[in-house]
């Protein structure tokens, strides 16, 4: 019996820390990037798409560098609606990803693809970096943290 309370108690300790995943509509999302002295580093992906998942590390890079500085990434995923959240927090969890993770509950793509960027082909994935009011790039395809860090590093020198 106390080992079975033990396995408990270690078990909801460790589900405690796993990230909860918020639902956002495209609108949440530009509001959440809302504020002008923040570099937001926005990627849209899904579980099923292997570019998307190559590139995730590339992200809890950006998030560990970024650490204490005005940057934000946010991971936006388009995964399906039957597989939200159980299915993609669990994936979350066994990625141990360290950016905030959405998911986009949007899923009209005529509706919320010109609210994010009207020359989004719908393409994942796809990263959005954006300081309001001031720089603001659109990128369809795989990333690497040294190509956004080179984008990010001239925005906070202002350069």
């Amino acid at each position: 019996m106390k080992k079975l309370i033990l396995l408990l108690v270690i078990f909801f300790s460790v589900r405690a820390g796993a990230q909860q995943i918020l639902a956002y509509n495209a609108s949440d999302i530009i509001k959440r990037a809302s504020s002008a002295d923040t570099v937001y580093i926005i990627n849209f992906w899904a579980t099923w798409c292997m570019p998307c998942v190559q590139e995730l590390p590339e992200f809890n890079d950006l998030t560990a560098h970024y650490k204490g500085k005005p940057v934000k990434v946010l991971l936006v995923s388009l995964d399906f609606k039957e597989d939200y959240p159980r299915k993609l927090a669990s994936f979350v969890e066994r990625k141990r990803m360290l950016p905030e993770v959405a998911w986009l509950s949007d899923t009209d793509p005529n509706i919320f693809i010109p609210k994010i960027e009207p020359d989004w082909q719908g393409s994942i994935p796809a990263t959005l970096i954006i300081q309001p009011g001031k720089y603001r790039k659109f990128i369809e395809g795989q990333i690497s943290a040294a190509q956004v860090s080179g984008l990010v590093d001239n925005l906070l020198s202002g350069k």
